[in-house]
């Protein structure tokens, strides 16, 4: 209301209903119009309208708050711009850490795919050594930096996207009851298209760290696959790496959050929302470390099956699990164990640093919602 409609009386004694403005409408606009609007006698539409935006707010905010203030995050939860953010942190995620344990990757794959040479973890370096040199523990950096990078863009970015997909159809109480299946189904759509983009440079890492005198390089390994094999050697191995990385995602993000969830309920001595931010990453990477041992153990058998079958030419992913066995799938386990326990937990480690630098809302863990409590009675109404 920027306009005061005054009744004035004037010397003769008539009145005028003329428009004459208030100094304090000039001074104070906004601040009039808000108290006007709130008045108890304003129109009930605009009041139910009022009630019911900020009943949807309260609602959003429960299901994935970041902070305390809408100041403390640089954008909105769901946002374009929280799912890129998202995405370039698992690009760093995945990328740096899987090109870090490159040495261990392999041996682990050599241990695989020639375990008559390549006895143990220990033989294996030694021997590594001897042949290659120090430089031979770096073979396969630039295909797995590559390929995992782009890996972790999918897994990472799609999973928050089909999380807030799923939580969205299942409805606010739904969401709660059965959210280790929202994670369990998110995970596995991610991983479906971040296989897609990972299978071309898997299978040139492999190439390159298994079979000595191939190729050295990324440059020489890709052109000479394409002349021999033609797309398929890029792309052979896809349904064994489903095989290998869904089960591993699933586990790896649903045992995350579920472990997340029971620390800060029973270990850690102090509600989330009292925690420091560093105090926070700590809780990350120590359920991040309990997830990957889970996860190396579910998903070995057909990583054994992807590095054999990315040696070999011609192999199907049958043939290859049958000539291994039931023993032969277990082999490099222990390094497989050591290896993606590390690297699943620096990968959140890493991944919620970079939603702490920019300041990306981070959902606390998820609690019972108050119309569900009031259903089991837990609340009296």
């Amino acid at each position: 209301m920027s306009q005061i409609r005054l009744l004035l009386m004037h010397p003769g004694g008539a009145v005028s209903s003329q428009p004459t403005i208030n100094p304090l409408v000039k001074m104070y606009p906004t601040t009039l119009t808000q108290l006007a609007r709130s008045n108890p006698f304003q129109t009930p539409l605009f009041s139910i309208k009022q009630d019911q935006q900020q009943e949807s707010r309260q609602i959003k905010r429960r299901l994935a708050a970041a902070a305390p203030n809408d100041a403390d995050v640089s954008c909105e939860f769901g946002s374009n711009k929280y799912y890129a953010l998202c995405g370039f942190g698992g690009v760093l995620s995945c990328g740096l850490t899987h090109t870090a344990v490159v040495p261990l990757d392999l041996i682990k794959c050599r241990l695989q795919v020639d375990p008559v040479k390549y006895k143990s973890i220990f033989t294996g370096f030694s021997i590594t050594l001897r042949e290659d040199g120090v430089r031979g523990l770096g073979k396969g950096w630039a295909p797995t930096f590559i390929g995992y990078s782009m890996q972790g863009l999918c897994k990472f970015g799609f999973y928050e996207v089909f999380k807030s997909l799923y939580n969205d159809m299942l409805g606010e109480e739904n969401a709660y009851l059965w959210r280790t299946s929202v994670y369990l189904a998110a995970s596995a759509s991610a991983e479906f298209f971040a296989d897609i983009a990972l299978a071309p440079m898997e299978a040139c890492k492999v190439r390159i760290q298994t079979q000595p005198g191939y190729a050295n390089t990324l440059r020489e390994c890709a052109p000479k696959m394409h002349a021999e094999e033609g797309i398929n050697a890029f792309y052979k191995g896809v349904f064994p790496l489903w095989l290998r990385q869904i089960p591993y995602t699933m586990m790896k993000f649903a045992c995350f959050e579920r472990t997340v969830e029971m620390l800060y309920k029973h270990v850690v001595p102090k509600p989330r929302s009292e925690c420091s931010k560093p105090e926070q990453l700590v809780v990350t990477f120590v359920a991040g470390y309990i997830a990957g041992v889970f996860c190396a153990m579910v998903s070995h058998p057909a990583d054994s099956v992807v590095s054999v079958l990315n040696k070999e030419r011609g192999s199907s992913a049958v043939e290859v699990l049958k000539r291994l066995g039931p023993v032969g799938v277990w082999k490099g386990l222990v390094a497989r164990i050591i290896m993606i326990g590390t690297l699943t937990a620096l990968q959140w480690f890493i991944y919620d640093s970079v939603k702490v630098y920019f300041r990306l809302p981070r959902p606390p863990p998820p609690e019972m919602p108050e119309s569900l409590k009031r259903k089991m009675g837990l609340l009296d109404y």
